[in-house]
């Protein structure tokens, strides 16, 4: 049985990416006992599905190896991975949080040999890769994933590859009767940080994702030009495998659109400029990149970037919103619309087409555990109302990593003022 040891001036954060990281550990670093709750088998959240960051362009994994190692050190820092809070009861200063164990199968002798991983033969679709590949039913969600232990997928539970991975593991990590279980404990303030997820692109059915292999999301090409990702780095057309050296950014797929998300996510356009330098990168001379775009919104320091974007020769700028996406014979993807600077009509053909889909928050309004104030858009607003519930980073507003630890900086202070007014102490 898991046991929490929590009170009525613990602070709760719900979601493990790296706003809920950055609130978990600023509070946990004043002293204040913290309990921070993710439903993935790991932390980082999206920033750890990112190959690079933009403007500078280095790679996340360094900004989170801190935040790993910072969790892993401090006492005040419960984490719970496979969970999920089902229920929030009492008012501000005084709550009781119900929360959801989903059995990983392995314990805490896990080493991540990774023995346990080859003796298994089930596949399933790779969430870490939004399913561009395969991962096995025994598996390390990515390489720095913590905690550092492998999962067994639910679904070989009563296998034979079950048997087959504890008889392999040589530490005894394996254990297949580990249950779901429910624990309640009490805290003083909720952090929500549960972030945000791609629009589904299916729902713009005049691009075609779910029709055309050659059309994929931004997130999903994140994925694909990571060495670590499902080709090895190699920017190619999933239809056939085949080097993708011509390839198109449609901007705001589904945002500032009345039948989709209304609001603007501020990182679209920096993340397909960003991406545009992959391309260009890979293929030199031989790439051939189109954007386009409404308007591009490179915000503050991002103009800069912006420039230097528009300054490489594979790149060209067509403001437009385009109106349809179809595939000719080879799969190829063709892009129909109208030049709104000569109001020219295209037919541009491209060997891939990657969709800047919009930041839909992860709240849902029809199941959260307690009454609070979600504006139009889905996000938390900053009300009275709320109590001792506050959002943190995307789970506010869409926002860019840097904003977004900014934010649930400013969240971990408001928690921190709740739980010292509930023990009776300034500040």
């Amino acid at each position: 049985m898991t046991e929490v040891v929590a009170t009525n001036e613990t602070i709760l954060v719900v979601g493990g990416g790296i706003s809920g990281m950055t609130a978990a550990l600023e509070a946990a670093e004043t002293g204040k006992r913290v309990v921070l709750v993710e439903k993935r088998p790991y932390l980082g959240g999206r920033v750890s599905q990112l190959y690079k960051y933009f403007p500078k362009l280095c790679f996340p994994t360094c900004g989170l190896e801190i935040n790993q190692r910072r969790t892993k050190t401090n006492p005040d820092l419960t984490v719970l991975t496979m969970a999920e809070v089902t229920d929030i009861k009492g008012e501000k200063g005084n709550y009781t949080a119900t929360v959801k164990l989903s059995p990983r199968y392995v314990n805490e002798n896990c080493t991540g040999c990774g023995d346990c991983e080859k003796v298994v033969e089930a596949e399933f679709g790779d969430e870490y890769n939004y399913g561009l590949g395969k991962r096995k039913g025994a598996y390390l969600p990515y390489r720095m994933a913590h905690p550092q232990r492998y999962v067994l997928d639910p679904r070989i539970i009563g296998t034979d590859d079950a048997t087959k991975a504890k008889e392999a593991c040589k530490y005894g990590a394996i254990d297949l009767d580990m249950a779901e279980e429910t624990i309640d404990f009490p805290c003083g303030a909720v952090i929500w940080a549960t972030g945000w997820q791609p629009y589904d692109a299916a729902k713009i059915q005049p691009y075609g994702y779910d029709r055309i292999d050659n059309v994929i999301t931004s997130v999903e090409f994140e994925r694909m030009a990571d060495p670590s990702g499902p080709t090895g780095g190699k920017i190619t057309r999933p239809s056939d495998g085949k080097e993708a050296k011509k390839v198109a950014f449609i901007q705001c797929a589904g945002s500032r659109d009345r039948n989709h998300l209304l609001h603007c996510s501020r990182i679209c356009c920096m993340a397909s400029l960003k991406q545009c330098t992959y391309v260009s990168d890979a293929y030199g001379e031989d790439a051939d990149i189109s954007v386009y775009y409404i308007d591009i919104r490179a915000i503050d320091r991002f103009e800069d970037f912006y420039d230097k974007v528009r300054k490489i020769e594979q790149v060209k700028f067509i403001k437009s919103k385009p109106a349809s996406i179809v595939a000719d014979k080879d799969g190829s993807p063709v892009i129909h619309g109208v030049d709104t600077e000569g109001y020219n009509r295209f037919a541009d053909t491209h060997d891939l087409v990657v969709l800047a889909v919009g930041m839909e928050p992860s709240v849902d309004k029809d199941s959260f555990p307690v009454d609070i104030v979600i504006n139009r858009e889905g996000f938390i607003e900053p009300a009275p109302e709320n109590g001792g519930v506050f959002a943190a980073g995307s789970a506010s507003d869409a926002l860019d990593v840097n904003r977004a630890v900014q934010h649930a900086t400013g969240a971990a202070l408001r928690a921190i003022q709740v739980v010292n007014a509930t023990a009776g102490v300034e500040g």
